[in-house]
């Protein structure tokens, strides 16, 4: 993405929050807000934040060790009347409100037992199972979840 889209969502989000925020929580809510297909780096968020403070559209302030990142009222004025496209726009839908994490947590804590437990031939069955669960959601992905689930070898019918 652009640095202008950094720097319009930076905005946006601040002006949603109605509260500080420090570049950290600002990455993380970019990252949230388009289901992790963009999250700026350190190197694109914090020049971004100096810009605006530089053009008093933001105040940073130290506080417990982190700069804390507050829209000023010319910043809420510039949002108003910049007509910006929303950055955010380039990414329908968002994130699932199905939360994947806990359970790719649990598959990468398996497919770690196995390499450190099991036989070779597990760890090769292991390594074939995860490479056919990729293939299987790219497909998903392409093809939809009904025409993934009709074709799915491992499907049983009831």
């Amino acid at each position: 993405m652009p640095r202008g889209d950094v720097r319009t969502a930076v905005l946006i989000l601040l002006g949603e929050a109605e509260r500080p925020m420090h570049g950290y929580q600002l990455m993380h809510a970019i990252a949230e807000r388009t289901g992790g297909r963009w999250q700026p780096s350190p190197g694109a968020i914090y020049p971004t934040i100096s810009q605006l403070e530089d053009e008093g559209l933001v105040t940073v302030t130290a506080s417990a060790g982190r700069k804390l990142v507050t829209l000023t009222d010319s910043g809420r004025a510039h949002i108003a009347a910049s007509g910006s496209e929303d950055p955010f726009t380039a990414f329908p839908g968002g994130f699932s409100s199905i939360d994947l994490r806990p359970l790719l947590e649990q598959v990468h804590d398996a497919a770690r037992q196995v390499a450190r437990t099991g036989t070779d031939a597990q760890a090769e069955a292991a390594a074939r199972i995860l490479a056919d669960t990729r293939k299987a959601l790219y497909l998903l992905l392409a093809d939809g979840p009904e025409r993934t689930e009709q074709t799915d070898p491992r499907r049983t019918e009831e």
